[in-house]
């Protein structure tokens, strides 16, 4: 049986602008992806803390080290720019994986352009 979990969080990331007329994705600054050991493709879950939406997507590399995190297409109704969400990769694990574990925590400030990165081997890394 595999089970859904969350395998990285980013935290604190600010919406800096949205495409309503995109055919859909978010787009995340490739730093900020490499934190995350996020690939492009990947499926991601976005929760805006400023009104509760919670939108499920495809991610897009954006430019290195812009800060970018873009809403496209018809996710882009449900987010404004400045508003603050939280990004969750989930993956599929046997049960033997999800014992061993460890969510990976990309924390994130300064416009999303400051980088912490917790758990999973992680080592800790600023970009400014």
């Amino acid at each position: 049986m595999l089970y859904p979990v969350c395998r990285t969080k980013i935290k604190g990331g600010i919406v800096t602008d949205k495409n309503l007329y995109y055919d859909g994705s978010i787009t995340i600054s490739n730093n900020i992806l490499e934190a995350a050991e996020i690939k492009p493709g990947d499926m991601v879950e976005v929760l805006n803390l400023n009104n509760g939406a919670r939108v499920t997507t495809y991610v897009i590399k954006g430019k290195e080290n812009s800060g970018e995190i873009c809403l496209n297409g018809p996710a882009a109704r449900f987010f404004e720019i400045g508003d603050q969400i939280i990004i969750l990769s989930v993956c599929l694990v046997t049960d033997d994986e999800r014992k061993k574990l460890k969510m990976r925590l990309v924390s994130l400030t300064d416009r999303n352009l400051t980088i912490k990165v917790e758990g999973n081997n992680a080592r800790n890394e600023e970009n400014d």
